[in-house]
């Protein structure tokens, strides 16, 4: 897979990668991606599927919100250009707008897929995230070997130098806006969680540190119809990095979602 930028789709001031025909199915990326991060999913999953990466606000050729902001304006601005009813796929922070999108607008949702989400980080992850994004500048770019390392170790991959790319291409100010909202969350309530009605499935890498296996399966335990899936060998990238499995697990959700 090479990730190279894709031509795009806009409405509503937010762009989107388009591919194939069929039922929708909806792709949003994490914090300081771009709509490309899904190529691997939408090269094959549009051989069946009217397939629509959305690019967040302020991030690829999206236009931003306003900072402060909030995960339901994330959210609300993605609900407005959805014109169709169909599978929601998020990664990150991405996975907790697919979230909140099946909870608070269930009428676009006919099934939901959290990637790599968080559920009630441990304190010790949840002080260490708010200092992440404590430290976050609204003019100085920050550094992203860091961020790097979290999430490829020290590997020299052809995903990581397009993550680099991404990360230093992003403008810092919309940057912060983004990870300041991921950093205050801390994933879905279990009551909203207990009303989707959609299925929903929870998956994530084995050895994903900080959106861990048992995030998912608790998560799939409360939700109605959900499922967890653990992808051995996985950390967070693995929507890049793991693309076999992954399609196939989102392929199963595709046919769930259409009995």
């Amino acid at each position: 897979m090479i990730w190279t930028t894709q031509p795009r789709s806009e409405v509503g001031g937010i762009s989107f990668i388009r591919a194939g025909t069929g039922p929708r199915l909806y792709f949003i990326h994490g914090v300081g991606l771009r709509a490309e991060a899904w190529m691997a999913q939408v090269s094959e999953l549009s051989a069946t599927q009217d397939c629509r990466a959305f690019d967040l606000p302020g991030h690829g050729a999206s236009r931003a919100l306003r900072c402060p902001a909030t995960l339901a304006q994330y959210t609300d601005r993605l609900a407005a250009v959805i014109d169709a009813t169909g599978i929601v796929a998020g990664h990150s922070m991405g996975a907790m707008i697919a979230l909140d999108l099946a909870c608070r607008h269930p009428h676009l949702v006919r099934g939901v897929a959290a990637l790599n989400a968080i559920h009630r980080r441990s304190p010790k992850a949840a002080e260490a995230v708010r200092r992440r994004a404590a430290d976050l500048s609204a003019t100085e770019p920050a550094d992203p070997e860091p961020t790097l390392r979290r999430w490829f170790a020290d590997q020299d991959t052809a995903e990581r130098r397009a993550c680099r790319e991404w990360l230093i291409g992003l403008a810092t100010e919309h940057y912060k806006t983004a990870y300041e909202v991921f950093a205050a969350e801390d994933g879905p309530a279990d009551a909203d969680l207990a009303r989707l009605s959609c299925p929903a499935l929870f998956m994530t890498g084995g050895d994903d540190a900080n959106s861990t296996p048992d995030m998912s399966e608790a998560m799939a335990r409360v939700a109605p119809h959900g499922r967890a899936a653990i992808i051995d060998g996985a950390a967070h990238m693995m929507p890049m990095t793991h693309a076999g499995p992954v399609n196939a697990e989102l392929a199963a959700l595709i046919r769930q979602a259409s009995r």
